[in-house]
C-alpha cells in the first residue's frame, strides 16, 4: 500500500476554491427563534425618532442610521436610509445561526454590517453550503449561515445549480461520478478537522462514502419526510412543556430530556452527547437560544416571545433524532479508510491543481438589476 504524506493531503480550499468569509450581524437583535418577534422589534425602531432610535439601533463603524447601501440580491427590504425609514417590516428568513440552530433573520442590508451579497445572490433551492468550523469537521447547509468564524464554501459559482465550485477538471480526473452532489456527500462523509478530502481510487469504496453522505445531507438539510430513529421510534412530549422553561437537563438512564418539569422522550445518549465542535452540546446550546437570556430593558433584544413556541417543540423532536441518527453516521464514516488515494501530485500532473485564480473569486451571476441606496440602481 502506498503511504500517504502530508503533501499528499488534498485540502479542502483547493477543491472547493471559492470560499466566502462569514457574515457579520454588527447587532444581535436582527436575529431571532421566532419572526413575529423581529416584526415586533422592527416596528418598535421605526416608530423611535433621533437619539431613541440610534440607541435602539446599535450603530457600529460599518453602519449607522445614516449609512447608504444597496438591497440585497433577492430581498424586498428599503434602502433609504434608516433615520428616515418608516416602511414595513422585512420578510424574516430562515438562517443557520449556530450549528444545527436555524433561526429567522431580518434580509436587510442596512441591519447587518456586512452581509456578503455574493452568498445572497447564489442561493436557492438548488445550492448547498459548506461550513467550515475551528477544530471540528465541516457543516452542510441549505440555509445563509451566520456562523462565525470559518468560511463558507457554496457547492454551486450561480444560481440554478449551474457551475459547480470545484477545481476544474476534478470529477473527470476522478471518474467516478460527475453529479457535484455526489463530491458533496463524499466529502460530507471523509473529511475532518483538518479541512483535508481523502480521494480514493477504489469506485465500491467511493460509492460507500457517497451513499453515507447522501444520508448525512438529507439529515443536514432536512430533505424529505421527519426522520424516525432506529426500529421506527420517535421522540415525544410526555410530561407538558411549561409556557416559559428555564432549565434543562438530561436524564441517561430514562433517556429523557426535561425542560424543567417537562419532559420529552425517548432521546437516545448519543443525542444529547451530540456536540457543536466548541465543547457545547447541541442541544443546551439549542436551548439557551431559545430560554430567557438576559437582555438589557429598553433594547431591542429585550422584545421577546413571552411563551415557548409550539413550532419550538416540533423543531426540538425532529433536531433529537437528526443527532441520534448523525452520530450513527460519524459511526459509520470511521469504518471509510482510505489507503490508495488520488495525490496531490498526480493533480498537479493533470493540470487540475493548482486551480487559476478565477476559479477562487465569485461568478458574474447578475442577470438583472439590483437597486442600490435610496432606490438607484447598482452599477455591478
Amino acid at each position: 500500500m502506498p503511504t500517504v504524506t502530508h503533501a499528499d493531503a488534498l485540502p479542502l480550499a483547493d477543491l472547493m476554491p471559492w470560499s466566502v468569509a462569514p457574515p457579520r450581524l454588527g447587532r444581535e437583535w436582527p436575529l431571532a427563534p421566532d419572526p413575529a418577534v423581529l416584526r415586533d422589534r422592527w416596528a418598535a425602531l421605526v416608530k423611535a425618532d433621533g437619539p431613541d432610535r440610534e440607541a435602539l439601533f446599535e450603530p457600529t463603524r460599518s453602519r449607522t442610521l445614516h449609512t447608504a447601501v444597496g438591497r440585497l440580491p433577492g430581498r424586498s427590504g428599503g434602502t433609504e436610509r434608516l433615520a428616515r425609514a418608516a416602511g414595513p417590516c422585512p420578510e424574516p428568513v430562515r438562517v443557520l445561526a449556530a450549528p444545527f440552530d436555524e433561526r429567522w433573520l431580518l434580509p436587510d442590508h442596512r441591519l447587518i454590517d456586512a452581509a456578503r451579497p455574493e452568498l445572497w445572490r447564489v442561493a436557492d433551492e438548488r445550492q448547498a453550503f459548506v461550513v467550515e468550523r475551528p477544530d471540528a469537521p465541516p457543516l452542510v447547509t441549505r440555509l445563509l449561515p451566520f456562523l462565525r468564524p470559518g468560511r463558507i464554501r457554496p457547492l454551486y459559482r450561480r444560481p440554478g445549480g449551474t457551475e459547480p465550485n470545484l477545481a476544474p477538471g476534478l470529477l473527470d480526473h476522478l471518474g467516478h461520478s460527475r453529479d457535484p452532489l455526489d463530491f458533496l456527500a463524499w466529502t460530507l462523509a471523509t473529511t475532518g478537522p483538518d479541512l483535508t478530502v481523502p480521494l480514493p481510487r477504489d469506485p465500491a469504496l467511493w460509492s460507500r462514502g457517497v451513499a453515507l453522505g447522501h444520508h448525512a445531507l438529507r439529515l443536514l438539510r432536512r430533505d424529505g419526510e421527519r426522520p424516525k430513529l432506529p426500529g421506527g421510534r420517535r421522540p415525544y412530549v410526555r410530561a407538558p412543556l411549561p409556557a416559559r422553561p428555564l432549565t434543562v437537563h438530561y436524564d441517561r438512564e430514562e433517556e429523557a430530556l426535561h425542560l424543567d418539569e417537562g419532559r420529552i422522550s425517548p432521546v437516545p445518549p448519543q443525542a444529547w452527547d451530540f456536540g457543536t465542535g466548541s465543547g457545547e452540546r447541541v442541544l443546551e446550546r439549542w436551548f439557551a437560544a431559545r430560554a430567557e437570556p438576559d437582555a438589557l430593558p429598553g433594547t431591542l433584544a429585550a422584545i421577546r416571545p413571552t411563551a415557548w413556541r409550539q413550532t419550538w417543540t416540533s423543531e426540538l423532536l425532529e433536531l433529537i433524532t437528526v443527532l441520534a441518527l448523525l452520530a450513527e453516521v460519524r459511526e459509520q464514516q470511521a469504518e471509510l479508510t482510505v489507503t490508495d488515494r488520488v495525490t496531490a501530485a498526480e493533480l498537479r500532473a493533470a493540470g487540475v491543481l493548482p486551480v487559476p485564480d478565477s476559479a477562487r473569486r465569485p461568478a458574474t451571476v447578475l442577470d438583472h438589476h439590483e437597486e442600490g441606496p435610496e432606490g438607484q440602481f447598482a452599477l455591478i
